[in-house]
């Protein structure tokens, strides 16, 4: 066994990504307040080539180069779009089934959920408060990632790569 060089990675251009067919995910940040988070999961997005990234509320925007640290040039692959009202921006640009990662009284648990092929919106919410109520009352479901130590909850960004990871096994073939 030896590790593979860069090179030999077969990567796509930026032109080629640009022009790539994406999967029918939608990824939403509702307030996400850290920089490197952002970062991590426009690599993220990048990764499994998701439709969109939506920045909403208080999400830090690039250019920016604390974002830049961990998205290491993902903010050029990944269509993005910012939306300071991200109810409104919800409500007016539907994209499949719109579900949390959140806790909640009627939450599903992520792995036992089997019919993820359709498209999706995926809200990812703040550090600290999680997704809103506002947002989560347009939401059609909500999963969460089960865990089995002493904490609740996972980084954001840690979250985002496990969620959107499972909804794209449906599309990778």
């Amino acid at each position: 066994m030896r590790k593979l060089r860069n090179s030999e990675l077969n990567r796509l251009s930026l032109d080629e990504f640009h022009e790539s067919k994406k999967l029918p995910i939608r990824v939403v940040l509702d307030d996400v307040r850290s920089l490197h988070n952002v970062g991590s999961i426009f690599r993220i997005c990048d990764a499994f080539r998701v439709s969109q990234l939506v920045l909403g509320g208080i999400t830090a925007l690039p250019p920016h180069p604390e974002i830049e640290k961990t998205a290491l040039g993902a903010t050029e692959s990944v269509s993005w779009y910012s939306a300071s009202d991200l109810v409104t921006y919800l409500r007016e640009q539907p994209f499949g089934e719109l579900i949390a990662l959140e806790h909640t009284s009627t939450s599903y648990v992520l792995n036992e959920c089997t019919s993820f092929n359709k498209p999706v919106t995926l809200v990812f919410g703040n550090e600290v408060k999680g997704v809103s109520n506002e947002v989560l009352a347009l939401c059609q479901a909500v999963y969460e990632i089960p865990q089995l130590g002493t904490k609740h909850s996972l980084n954001v960004s840690v979250s985002a790569g496990i969620a959107i990871w499972e909804f794209a096994k449906a599309f990778i073939k």
